[in-house]
């Protein structure tokens, strides 16, 4: 059963969607509000539901490589093809890697990560202003951090575990997006997606330690059990985005658990490695 968790009333959940199919079930993603008012792109965010993958990977899995059946994952991106209004040749995928390394894409990495062999790798942040080109990242706890420059009219996408929220990946995506298009903080929305929830994400004090200053800030807390921590990685990423100039009123945070939702969300923690992995899409759309 899919339940949302919030903190506080500020924190906008995301929006259910979904789609019809011709075997008869649905497909279901989650969309921000506060994205889908700028105008200036689409993006979409992956459940469980609405794909043809079986067993461990049922049935929205978007790995390659995980062991499902390459024709059923690419099935799969080309129902969520039919969702953005692209094809899959218009898609460009991360190679994720626990780093802070962005690449802006273009014209020429269409398909790359999905039809095309990438000649990149160790990237975990994409950005672009091509209108048309879809960027994909993957999660299954990690947080996800869309960026929509509507001005610019830029987009990026970013995957953010602990290591990417340590070396502060909004920030560098925030730089990046400024040195790249001209974006200014200020001009930025930022969205960060379905995560692990601080009461799922036990660590050791090896990782809380790697958060420095922001350990006392409510970032990193006392755990259940000696020498234990739970870790805030949604927190984290808010603040790491209001301190790179990006305003309050312009961040969303979904506050939806993928651990608590494991049977709705793929989730790493409470699937013990055996799973599928979600999608992050975001992608341009021409101007009229």
């Amino acid at each position: 059963m899919f339940q949302v968790r919030r903190r506080n009333e500020n924190d906008l959940v995301m929006r259910q969607n979904a789609v019809a199919l011709e075997d008869g079930t649905e497909l279901e993603y989650l969309t921000f509000p506060l994205l889908e008012e700028l105008g200036v792109a689409k993006h979409l965010f992956t459940t469980r539901l609405g794909g043809v993958s079986k067993g461990e990977f049922s049935s929205m899995n978007l790995s390659f490589t995980r062991g499902d059946s390459h024709g059923d994952v690419l099935a799969n991106y080309e129902r969520i093809a039919g969702i953005l209004g692209c094809r899959t040749e218009d898609m460009a995928a991360s190679h994720q890697t626990h780093t802070t390394n962005i690449r802006r894409v273009g014209p020429a990495d269409r398909g790359k990560g999905i039809v095309r062999e990438r000649d990149y790798e160790n990237v975990d942040g994409l950005i672009t202003d091509e209108p048309g080109l879809a960027l994909v990242t993957y999660y299954a706890d990690c947080v996800p951090l869309y960026f929509v420059d509507p001005v610019h009219r830029a987009i990026g996408l970013a995957h953010s575990g602990w290591r990417g929220t340590v070396g502060k990946m909004g920030k560098r995506m925030t730089e990046a997006m400024g040195e790249q298009f001209g974006s200014r903080p200020e001009e930025l929305y930022a969205a960060i997606g379905p995560a692990i929830c601080r009461d799922c994400y036990e660590v050791g004090r090896d990782v809380a330690g790697q958060f420095g200053n922001m350990a006392g800030s409510g970032v990193v807390t006392p755990g259940k059990e000696s020498a234990k921590y739970q870790l805030d990685l949604w927190f984290a990423n808010k603040r790491i985005l209001e301190e790179a100039g990006i305003l309050k009123s312009h961040i969303s945070v979904a506050d939806i658990c993928t651990c608590h939702n494991s049977g709705y969300l793929f989730s790493h923690r409470a699937s013990g490695g055996r799973r599928g992995n979600l999608g992050a899409f975001l992608m341009l759309v021409p101007k009229v």
